[in-house]
């Protein structure tokens, strides 16, 4: 899932696209039970590695997409699961991919998509931003990731782990920690530990903004210097007027400010233009 790169060893290769593979049946079991897949349904699997995951859920989905980049890993793939006709590989990298394209031949394709994968870390947040512009497609995402990303993904306004991060994945989706994935449930054992994400995208959101777009940019403004306040961070954008008219004080930092609070203010910035 990353540039494009001259052949490597085989273990700087691994190590350039992030990859520890899962060992641990128990856990493999735990996740796909928390994933629950269902025979009719529709999967999408970002990155399977050594196909911890991708063994289980073939034997049970109607169809699943794997995406993977990794040049090393599709012969493997094709190899052993290539004849099971619900096996459907794209050579490509998860973060340019265009989910749409998977539900073109879906009878319903509203919310058609399961998207499970073990994300590596140093892409994690710019793929969930480029899943989350596909939301109206995806019926639910399960993801490991670094433990420190789904504690951000999941934290509430006041918590340290609070930030741009948890305010766009909450806007869009309810978002669930499941549990911690120690380090030596894999091989290579990572430095940290990981943790299960569920998201479920809003069919309707509790709160939403008039403009997705100003939302997103305001809220990244907001946050562009985590120790300064709202009166610093949206100049230019509200004045501490503007800002008290919404209801929050403009001495408040943005790591205090809920979803609610953030709309407000972007739509209010949005009825100024």
């Amino acid at each position: 899932m990353r540039e494009k790169r001259t052949k490597t060893s085989g273990h700087q290769h691994k190590k350039r696209f992030g990859q520890n593979f899962l060992n641990n049946p128990k856990i493999i079991d735990r996740i796909v039970a928390a994933i629950r897949p269902m025979s009719e349904q529709h999967l999408v699997e970002i990155g399977p590695g050594e196909a911890a995951l991708t063994e289980p859920l073939l034997q049970v989905v109607r169809k699943l997409d794997i995406i993977e980049i990794d040049n090393d890993l599709i012969g493997p793939l094709t190899k052993r699961f290539g004849n099971m006709k619900a096996f459907n590989l794209h050579h490509h990298d998860a973060l340019t991919f265009d989910y749409a394209t998977l539900v073109e031949n879906e009878e319903k394709p509203t919310a058609a998509l399961r998207i499970v994968g073990n994300l590596p870390y140093n892409i994690s947040s710019p793929l969930l931003f480029h899943l989350l512009e596909y939301s109206a497609l995806i019926e639910d995402m399960h993801f490991m990731l670094q433990k420190e990303v789904v504690e951000r993904m999941t934290a509430s306004p006041g918590v340290k782990a609070y930030g741009r991060l948890s305010v766009m994945m909450q806007y869009a989706c309810q978002a669930e920690y499941l549990f911690t994935v120690g380090p030596e449930n894999f091989t290579p054992p990572p430095k940290v530990d990981s943790a299960i994400v569920r998201l479920v995208p809003y069919r309707s959101k509790p709160f939403q903004a008039k403009d997705d777009k100003t939302f997103a940019d305001l809220v990244k403004q907001a946050f562009s210097q985590k120790r300064k306040t709202l009166r610093n961070n949206l100049k230019g954008w509200l004045t501490a007027e503007q800002i008290e008219a919404c209801g929050i004080a403009p001495s408040d930092r943005a790591e205090s400010i809920d979803i609610e609070g953030f709309v407000k203010l972007a739509n209010f910035y949005q009825e100024t233009l």
